[in-house]
C-alpha cells in the first residue's frame, strides 16, 4: 500500500527524503502521523526514524528549509526537533530498548528500523512509511496495524504482558486511545492490563494525570472511564471516584448510584463545553457523597453539605494528582461548591435576593455554573427532566434581568472601608467590618441600589445606629 499522494500536502516530507539520500541514510515516518493520517484525522507532530543519526538527519534538512530554521538537540536522548510552520518534526535514530523492572526508562541502543518497530505500544502505532528512494510512500507494517485499525481494535505489537511490565504508562494510554478513537481493547491486551494494574505505581502523577485529562478531553470520556474502572487502574490512581460506585439498600430505601450518575454528568457536559477544568468540576461535584453519605428511617438516604465538603476535596485531590493549584483549581473549586444552588433556585420561588447571591458568588463563571447544573440532571423520569429544564430557563432568564439591571458580576460595594473610617474618624477596628457588611446586604437584599449617593446615606445611618458620629 503506498500513500505518496496523501503524503503531498508535507512538502517538508520531500526535503527529508532528500537529506537523506544525501546522507546515505534510511528514514521513515513513524507512529502516530501514520495512524492519523489513515484515519484522516489531523496532526501536527511528525516522527522520523533514521536508520542512522536522527541529529544529523535534522540538521541537513534543517538547512535544507533554510536559514532560520532552528534545530532543537536533545544529545541525552539521541533525538532533534524543528518546527516547520505549524508542523513539529521530531528525529531519532532506529533504537532498540531493554528495561529494568524497577524502572520505565530503557536502555537503549542503536538498533533497525524492525527494532525500533517493535518497541512500539501499539500495533497501530507501529505503522511506518516509506521516506526512501524507490519506495516513497509505502507502507511497512508488521504487526498488522492497518487490520486493526480497520477492526477499530488496540493491540500490543508484542506480548502485552511484557509491554506493561516495560513501560506501565503504556496501560493508560492503551485506555486514552480506545477513549478517544472509540476502539475496543483487544481481551488479551485488556487482560494484561488487568494482571499488570499494580505496575502503575512506578510511573509518575505527572505522566498519568497527562493521560488522564486526555481521556477526560476525548468525546466521551466516560468510556475511558469505565475501561479504567473495570481494568483495576482507576482504584489505585482515582480511588475518590471508585468510592462513588455502588448503591446500598436499607429498609428497601436506595440511592443512586453516585459513580455512574458521574459518569453521565461529564458526558452531558461534554455536549456543550470542551473545557477541560468544566469537566473536572462534573467529575468532582459529588465526590463527597460517600462522606457524607447517611440514612434516616423517616426521609431516606441524604448527603448533607457534600457540596461544601467536596470543595474542601479538591485541592487534596488536585495536589496529589500533580494538577494545577492556580485559578483552574479554584473555578472547579468553586463550581463543586455552587452546584445545588441553581438547582434549589429552580425549585423554590425565585427571589431577587437569592439570584442576586448566586451572581455575586458564581462571578464570570455563571455559565459554566449553569451549564454543570444542567448536565447534572440525569432522571430517567422525562417528565421530571422536563420540569427542572422548564424551571432552568426561568432561572436563567432572571439572572440575566438582574445582571443587565444590577451588572453584578465581579460585584464590589462602592462603600470602601476607607470611606467608612474617614466619614466617622476611625482606625481600622470591628466597628468598620460591621458597617461594610451590612451596606453589602442591604445591596445584595435590594434595599439600595449599589451606587454611591444612597449607599453612602445608608452607611451613614448605619453607623448612627452603633453610637458613632460622622466627623
Amino acid at each position: 500500500m503506498n500513500f505518496k499522494e496523501q503524503l503531498t500536502p508535507y512538502p517538508v516530507l520531500e526535503k527529508v527524503a532528500g537529506a537523506a539520500k544525501e546522507l546515505g541514510v534510511e528514514a521513515y515516518i513513524i507512529g502516530g502521523f501514520v495512524r492519523d493520517l489513515i484515519l484522516k484525522r489531523n496532526s501536527k507532530d511528525i516522527d522520523i526514524v533514521s536508520i542512522g543519526s536522527g541529529i544529523e538527519l535534522a540538521e541537513m534538512v534543517a538547512s535544507r528549509l533554510g536559514p532560520d530554521v532552528f534545530v532543537s538537540v536533545f544529545k541525552n536522548f539521541g533525538t532533534a526537533q524543528i518546527r516547520q510552520g505549524e508542523l513539529e518534526i521530531e528525529f531519532v535514530g532506529a533504537r532498540k530498548e531493554s528495561y529494568r523492572s524497577e524502572s520505565r526508562k530503557p536502555a537503549v541502543e542503536d538498533g533497525t528500523l524492525a527494532d525500533d518497530q517493535n518497541r512500539r505500544d501499539f500495533t497501530i502505532n507501529a505503522m511506518g512509511i516509506s521516506l526512501n528512494a524507490g519506495t516513497f510512500g509505502e507502507l511497512v507494517d508488521p504487526f498488522e496495524g492497518m487490520s486493526d485499525l480497520r477492526k477499530k481494535i488496540i493491540r500490543t505489537p508484542l506480548d502485552p504482558e511484557i509491554t506493561f511490565s516495560d513501560d506501565p504508562l503504556r496501560m493508560m494510554r492503551a485506555i486514552r486511545f480506545a477513549s478517544q478513537l472509540n476502539f475496543d481493547i483487544e481481551p488479551d491486551t485488556f487482560d494484561a492490563i488487568v494482571k499488570m494494574k499494580e505496575r502503575i505505581s512506578i510511573v509518575s502523577m505527572e505522566r498519568i494525570s497527562d493521560e488522564l485529562n486526555k481521556i477526560i478531553l476525548s468525546k466521551t470520556p466516560s468510556y475511558g472511564f469505565k475501561l479504567l474502572y473495570h481494568a483495576g487502574l482507576l482504584a489505585i490512581i482515582f480511588p475518590e471516584l471508585v468510592e462513588l460506585q455502588g448503591v446500598e439498600h436499607i429498609e428497601g430505601k436506595g440511592h443512586k448510584d453516585n459513580f455512574y450518575h458521574t459518569l453521565q454528568v461529564l458526558d452531558n457536559v461534554c455536549q456543550v463545553s470542551d473545557d477541560l477544568w468544566l469537566r473536572w468540576a462534573a467529575i468532582l461535584h459529588d465526590i463527597a457523597k460517600p462522606a457524607t453519605k447517611k440514612f434516616d428511617k423517616r426521609h431516606g438516604w441524604s448527603f448533607h453539605n457534600h457540596e461544601e465538603v467536596g470543595a474542601r476535596m479538591v485541592p487534596v485531590i488536585f495536589r496529589r494528582m500533580k494538577l494545577p493549584l492556580n485559578e483552574k483549581m479554584r473555578f472547579v473549586k468553586k463550581l463543586v461548591r455552587l452546584h445545588l444552588r441553581p438547582i434549589v433556585l429552580s425549585k423554590d420561588e425565585i427571589t431577587d435576593s437569592a439570584m442576586r447571591r448566586l451572581l455575586v458568588e458564581a462571578g464570570e463563571d455563571i455559565e459554566a455554573l449553569m451549564n454543570l447544573c444542567r448536565a447534572d440532571i440525569t432522571s430517567k423520569n422525562p417528565e421530571k427532566v422536563r420540569r427542572f429544564i422548564s424551571n432552568f430557563d426561568l432561572v436563567e432568564q432572571k439572572l440575566k434581568d438582574l445582571e443587565e439591571r444590577d451588572k453584578l458580576r465581579n460585584f464590589q460595594p462602592v462603600i470602601t472601608g476607607e470611606m467608612i473610617m474617614e466619614a466617622f474618624g476611625l482606625k481600622p477596628a470591628k466597628e468598620v467590618g460591621v458597617i461594610k457588611e451590612a451596606v453589602r446586604e442591604a445591596i445584595l437584599e435590594g434595599i439600595v441600589p449599589n451606587e454611591y449617593e444612597p449607599a453612602f446615606a445608608f452607611m451613614i445611618a448605619e453607623g448612627e445606629k452603633m453610637g458613632l458620629t460622622r466627623v
